[in-house]
């Protein structure tokens, strides 16, 4: 590669050892890549042969020249930033720990999509189910919901109805 000096302290043949035994795709054709310059094929077929193009294959060069072999791992990405709050995921547990009530909140068992409703209401930010979804399970809840019961029903005549049926004293 005229023009762009690759440091030696690794030989080619032992970049292809490394790219041999390196688990990750991408590492490994970059090593490849700069071996093929290395034993002298031209930046542009050096590049071509690990499916990148040159100008590619020059910005690794630097990388390999700065930090050596652990510069050709890809860096970690940043994660996006959550959509809810520490205080909005509290409340948000808080609301699911106590249950709806059928009255104030309209339903009778909390769904996913009926908390995006509910987070969407109270703090105006739109969520799809699944990330809310998401959101319970980060806070230690599980898909298991309680049995459903209806928000009218009599106690007592549940009751009567474990003692023997509708017809018990």
């Amino acid at each position: 590669m005229p023009g762009l000096i690759i440091r030696d302290d690794l030989s080619a043949d032992q970049l292809r050892a490394l790219a041999r035994r390196e688990r990750n795709g991408r590492t490994a054709s970059r090593l490849l890549a700069l071996a093929n310059a290395l034993s002298g094929m031209s930046r542009t077929e050096a590049a071509k042969a690990a499916g990148m193009d040159r100008q590619t294959l020059r910005d690794w060069v630097h990388r390999y020249n700065d930090a050596g072999v652990s510069g050709l791992h890809d860096r970690p990405k940043g994660h996006p930033k959550p959509k809810l709050t520490e205080g909005e995921e509290a409340a948000l547990a808080n609301v699911v720990f106590r249950g709806p009530d059928p009255d104030k909140d309209g339903v009778s068992t909390w769904t996913t999509q009926a908390l995006a409703d509910w987070i969407a209401e109270r703090f105006g930010k739109r969520m799809n189910r699944r990330s809310v979804s998401r959101i319970l399970r980060r806070n230690g809840f599980s898909h298991q919901k309680a049995r459903p019961s209806h928000p009218q029903k009599d106690p007592k005549a549940g009751e009567a109805f474990q003692k023997g049926g509708s017809n018990a004293p």
